[in-house]
């Protein structure tokens, strides 16, 4: 008999994770339906990198953990304001045979309860038995009577969605889906050696992951039960959510000799892995604080993660150590490392922006404005401008909010569009989904419309679209007025399927978000330069981090995730 306590584990980026794939959290998403202003889709993927010819165990969710998927919708409240709990139980459907689909049967068959927790309060079943679609092994295993006998894995799939009970209007997918994440991971963690020119490879290309996926009304999640069709504009504060999932196992694991060759748990349930924004445990956190991480809620994490957000490790790759270009001295003690990642020399970020503001890390950044300055700017607020402005981590401007409080519909976060050459001026309003709660979540303002998806302005470069339509579209830039302007309700105001979000948070590192609000690169002079459209911010726009989309499309419909890749025909 052996005891073995658990260890944390994340999205493949934390030290312990390969102990426990079963239970790693890949990716969340979260947005408006296309198809339904009233419906929003809540996606958590788990389960990385499955060959579709894994066989013959083929992946599923695992038994003794619990899957959930978290929301935040009142900053007034203390934790989750409403949790979806999953758990997942296998059986043996034909155990004298050893392939997973024979004669209409699974020898590995997998179904599972849904749990809601409203408020902390006590968890109700809201799907009981449902099932989670057997993988999609090959068409002898699928579409003949020898196998399933069905006609199509798609339609058989789908057949899988259940609506939930008990009045709150869920449906409800498990299953195995095309891996909607796409990035060239070889080149990203080769020190940023992207090879945008020269055969980037999409490293997640023809992987299939296992997705839980929620299609909910809004007055489900708003925090008063109202509709979208009630908010008040487009960018209503009352109707902003933030989302996270995790995976949690018994503490202890049990590991019984002889001839049974069973496990048994015990304990209480432990986090082991969680997940909000893109990225923030795989490129933000220092390696030795990855597990901790882990282990924590978006609820007590911030005070640790929030020095890693306001000088960013990435922002050290995208600053040269020598000036260049009439770039400002670096501050003193400050060591860069830009020279050495040629692949983001297009990234380079302010550092004098108008002349005065330095964001590069360790650099003042905004934390010298006068209380005059921050007059009638989220900065004057007695609360958030200590919090945001912050002397040697600049930024704590841009880059901490947008991952740990969402960003307000106050100056100085609106476009340039109508400030004037003041970038503390109000302008034209963009986003707004400030939840302040201090922590990591995919924050989510849901009276935002969907921008559809056969649009010609639809772009997976979100809410950095909409900034660049907003302040150079002729239908946009003429006021200050709020619009509906496409893509606001991309990524990071939640986060779309199509989203590039590497691309988008390189840009964001790089400075694109301060560019959007009017700080703009340097080698714009105001009062000189023709326009803020310089050189600089043009090559910022136009990074490329290689791969530009998904390896396959997406479903038109709820659960909108691909359908997987199928083990006989896939290859690599």
């Amino acid at each position: 008999m052996q005891y073995t306590p658990l260890e944390a584990s994340s999205h493949r980026e934390a030290p312990l994770i390969a102990d426990d794939p079963l239970a790693d959290n890949t990716d969340v998403y979260a947005f408006k339906d296309p198809n339904n202003s009233e419906r929003i889709i809540l996606i958590a993927d788990y389960i990385p990198f499955q060959l579709a010819q894994g066989g013959p165990n083929y992946y599923t969710f695992g038994e003794n953990i619990r899957y959930e998927i978290h929301v935040k919708n009142n900053a007034s409240t203390t934790g989750d304001d409403i949790v979806y709990r999953f758990t997942f139980t296998r059986t043996n459907g034909d155990p004298t045979t050893f392939f997973n689909v024979r004669l209409g049967a699974q020898n590995l068959k997998t179904t599972y309860t849904c749990e809601k927790i409203v408020a902390g309060g006590t968890p109700v079943t809201i799907v009981s038995n449902g099932v989670v679609p057997a993988y999609n092994i090959g068409p002898r295993s699928v579409n003949t009577g020898v196998g399933l006998a069905q006609a199509s894995y798609t339609a058989y799939r789908q057949g899988a969605v259940t609506n939930a009970s008990g009045g709150g209007g869920e449906q409800v997918f498990c299953g195995s889906s095309d891996d909607p994440f796409y990035v060239d991971l070889g080149a990203i963690f080769d020190l940023a050696g992207l090879r945008a020119n020269r055969g980037a490879r999409d490293g997640l290309a023809k992987y299939n992951v296992h997705s839980i996926a929620l299609s909910i009304p809004v007055a489900t999640l708003q925090k008063s039960g109202q509709p979208a069709s009630a908010a008040a504009n487009i960018l209503d504060g009352n109707y902003v959510i933030g989302v996270w999932a995790s995976a949690s196992r018994p503490a202890m694991r049990t590991l019984n000799g002889g001839t049974t060759g069973t496990t048994s748990t015990s304990g209480t349930y432990t986090q082991v892995s969680r997940l909000g924004m893109p990225l923030l445990n795989e490129a933000i956190n220092p390696i030795g604080a990855k597990d901790a991480w882990n282990r924590t809620t978006p609820y007590n994490e911030a005070a640790v993660t929030d020095d890693y957000l306001s000088n960013p490790e990435l922002g050290l790759y995208m600053a040269d150590n020598t000036p260049v270009n009439g770039a400002a001295p670096k501050p003193t003690g400050q060591t860069y490392f830009g020279e050495a990642v040629p692949a983001l020399s297009a990234l380079r970020i302010q550092t004098k922006s108008l002349g005065a503001f330095d964001f590069r890390n360790g650099a003042a950044g905004l934390s010298g404005l006068t209380s005059a300055q921050r007059a009638n700017t989220v900065f004057a607020d007695p609360t958030f401008g200590p919090y945001l402005l912050v002397a040697g981590k600049p930024r704590s401007v841009d880059i901490k909010p947008i991952f740990h409080t969402g960003v307000p519909n106050i100056a100085p976060y609106q476009l340039a569009t109508g400030k004037n050459g003041n970038p503390l001026a109000a302008g034209k309003p963009f986003i707004n989904n400030f939840l302040p709660t201090l922590g990591d979540m995919l924050r989510l303002n849901m009276a935002v419309p969907a921008t559809p998806r056969n649009s010609p302005d639809f772009s997976n470069q979100g809410l950095l679209a909409a900034a660049v339509l907003g302040i150079t579209d002729p239908r946009y830039n003429g006021s200050t007025a709020l619009q509906n302007i496409p893509n606001m309700d991309g990524f990071p105001n939640g986060r779309r399927l199509e989203d590039e979000v590497v691309k988008i948070e390189l840009q964001a590192v790089s400075g694109a978000v301060l560019a959007a609000i009017g700080l703009w690169y340097d080698d714009y002079t105001p009062g000189t330069s023709p326009s803020p459209a310089t050189s600089q911010l043009k090559g910022v726009l136009n990074f490329t981090a290689g791969v530009e989309k998904n390896d396959t499309t997406f479903s038109a419909s709820f659960p909108y995730v691909q359908t997987p890749w199928q083990g006989m025909r896939v290859r690599r």
